[in-house]
């Protein structure tokens, strides 16, 4: 008698400590930071209910995103095992420095102080589109996806939050900065996980 046994699948050897995902989680959410410091300037009468909307619209977006980009991933996780470790690093090298020329442009981003549907549903789009690459990348890591997302989902609540105060209080003008320190810690990201796989870094 012949025996079949299922082929299993290639297992994620890749592991990603609390350090590195929080790192993660704070560098994703700046984008979504800066539009809520916008957000503040525009309604600059900040109320709690405020906080609530947009933390949530923002927050809920950057934990849905890496989700679809995680499981989007791990179907070509067997097509890409052996350079995986490239692939995560160049999809948050690439994330980082399009976050640093945003940053670096001139342009002002004009925001409203509608909190709408039909105004933050685009701004939460905008604001995630990173984060479903970070799942991508994420795809290649030993990780409980549903932990890690709910960490980046938090992260960008309270960051969203401390937006809306800040662009109150503040304008903007702590908004490019949030953006290229975003940019600088996926970019040095990047370049972590790859110095561990050539072990010239061990953490």
């Amino acid at each position: 008698m012949q025996c079949y046994h299922r082929q299993k699948p290639k297992q994620r050897n890749t592991k990603m400590g609390i350090i590195t995902l929080i790192s993660l989680a704070i560098a994703v959410s700046m984008d979504a930071f800066a539009v809520a410091i916008c957000k503040g300037l525009a309604l600059q009468k900040v109320k709690l209910k405020h906080y609530v909307i947009v933390g949530l619209w923002f927050g809920g977006f950057q934990a849905l995103m890496p989700i679809i980009g995680y499981f989007l991933g791990s179907q070509f996780m067997d097509k890409i095992s052996s350079i995986d470790h490239w692939v995560a690093a160049i999809l948050l090298a690439a994330i980082g420095a399009n976050m640093l020329r945003e940053a670096l442009s001139k342009d002002d981003e004009e925001v409203d102080d509608s909190l709408s549907v039909k105004k933050m549903f685009p701004l939460a789009i905008a604001t995630s589109i990173d984060a479903l690459a970070v799942g991508i990348s994420l795809s290649v890591f030993d990780i409980n996806i549903w932990f890690s997302v709910l960490c980046i989902g938090i992260t960008t609540f309270i960051f969203s939050a401390a937006g809306i105060k800040i662009g109150a209080i503040f304008g903007t003008k702590h908004k490019s900065k949030a953006e290229f320190v975003g940019g600088v810690i996926l970019i040095l990201l990047g370049v972590k996980i790859v110095l561990e796989h050539l072990g010239i870094l061990v953490l």
